[in-house]
């Protein structure tokens, strides 16, 4: 395992990565970027055991619910670049039970790959969404056939892939980037149904980041995305390489969905366990506010947070029947249930801004005008800020405020935003999720209890 220096060490590895125009020589080092090194580093510490064959309980395979249950409160702890290595592992293991009737070649590569990964304690970032260039065209009709990822040449040993992944939350703070097709693929689109693994400085890969993190010199108006931020990556594949034994399908169109299938079901469990979360924090935000502002006792407010509290249960609800209702693979490996991941994780992010729009309805405008904390300590405004920000003598008016900047900052600003867009579109959009839904609810199970209601069929009245 890797403590968290040596973690930070194997990223100076030549890596090209960029940011608003510079390449990046040192991520550690970078003013900005070097935060994400630092809290990743921290939980490499917080896990690290010193025994030879030990591995990180962050990238085991759960077998049971009880292990998926105990796996994910782990992932949220240990931070975004723990969640995307886990959800890459859980990925390549749910693939592998289903591809029993493919090349046995890919399935070992992938147990020799997953095996690998655990010994060196790296991190894994995966690959899915293509450029796509024309959405209403498929691969092989698009202008530029560079707009999904493809294989541009075979050779003996290996073969070599153009294109580019974008929206790759932390691509450039892992070791290995898990490149697979974002959708199903047909006859003619063999050259786009690639997945492999491809190292981060590998030669050819080249990483633009972009980042919500506050660019101010005081932070304390920021206490979310100033702690905690993973830049995005847009991912370049220029000609790189990729030996036989990092690909895990080449050319198999009846196969490409299986990974991106995969992957949308952890995708789905990481984003549903965080809206959890996530919803009692806005249940808690809601109900401080309201008593700061003295209208916890409205008959408006408290139905709009009881809402939010119905909201965020039923949420936690579908979580745990997606865990208590898991299955056991070929490969003895635990995935949880698709209806109640897909169900729950449709649900959470169709209400989020329903539920954010209830705390900014509860909070007021002071979300986005609350005088800054440095404003507080200012000798002439200072106690005026404080005296009119207060809503009385149990509320100080610098806490008021400071609740304010935390709900602009969680809500209603660069780190808000990048929240509204990404609850919708990770995992894969709504309809996705709905037509996964729709794939495992037992709508013949529904029609046979009408018919029973109605009198016309067995077992009814």
């Amino acid at each position: 395992m890797l403590t968290g220096d040596q973690y930070k060490e194997s990223l100076r590895d030549g890596r090209k990565t960029y940011f608003e125009g510079e390449r990046i020589e040192d991520l550690p080092a970078h003013p900005l970027l070097g935060q994400t090194t630092d809290y990743t580093a921290v939980a490499y510490d917080k896990y690290y055991r010193p025994e030879s064959d030990a591995v990180s309980p962050l990238l085991c395979v759960p077998q049971s619910a009880d292990d998926l249950r105990d796996l994910i409160p782990l992932l949220h702890d240990a931070g975004m670049m723990a969640h995307v290595t886990s959800t890459s592992i859980q990925t390549l293991k749910t693939a592998m039970g289903r591809m029993a009737e493919v090349k046995p070649d890919y399935i070992e590569r992938m147990g020799a790959y997953i095996e690998e990964a655990q010994r060196g304690d790296i991190r894994i970032t995966q690959c899915i969404t293509d450029a796509k260039g024309d959405r209403s065209r498929p691969p092989a009709k698009q202008d530029d056939l560079d707009s999904y990822v493809r294989v541009v040449d075979r050779q003996r040993d290996g073969v070599v892939i153009r294109g580019a992944k974008l929206h790759i939350t932390g691509a450039s703070f892992g070791h290995d980037l898990l490149t697979i097709p974002t959708k199903a693929m047909k006859a003619g689109e063999e050259d786009w149904s690639i997945g492999c693994v491809v190292p981060v400085n590998a030669e050819g890969v080249k990483i633009i980041n972009t980042t919500y993190a506050p660019r101010h010199e005081d932070t304390r108006s920021f206490p979310v995305s100033s702690h905690y931020h993973y830049p995005e990556g847009f991912v370049i594949f220029d000609d790189v390489f990729v030996p036989h034994e990092r690909v895990f399908l080449d050319g198999e169109t009846s196969y490409a969905a299986v990974f991106a299938h995969s992957l949308g079901l952890w995708e789905r469990l990481g984003g549903l366990s965080a809206f959890v979360e996530e919803a009692d924090q806005l249940v808690g935000f809601a109900q401080l506010v309201a008593e700061a502002n003295g209208t916890a006792g409205i008959s408006h407010v408290r139905e709009k947070i009881s809402e939010m509290i119905i909201h965020a249960t039923l949420i936690r609800a579908s979580l745990e029947a997606a865990v208590g209702n898991c299955n056991i693979g070929p490969e003895g490996a635990a995935f949880p249930n698709e209806l109640y991941v897909n169900a729950g994780k449709f649900h959470a992010a169709a209400n989020y801004n329903l539920m954010v729009r209830h705390l900014h309805d509860i909070s007021g405008g002071a979300v986005l005008t609350a005088p800054a904390p440095a404003d507080f300590e200012n000798a002439e405004v200072g106690d005026l800020a404080r005296k009119y920000m207060s809503t009385g003598r149990a509320v100080d008016g610098e806490y008021r405020s400071m609740l304010m900047h935390a709900i602009r900052d969680l809500t209603a600003d660069a780190y808000g935003g990048w929240k509204s867009v990404t609850n919708i579109q990770a995992g894969g959009g709504l309809y996705a999720q709905r037509i996964v839904t729709r794939r495992h609810y037992d709508l013949d199970g529904a029609k046979l209890k009408a018919l029973q209601v109605a009198g016309m069929a067995e077992g009814g009245h």
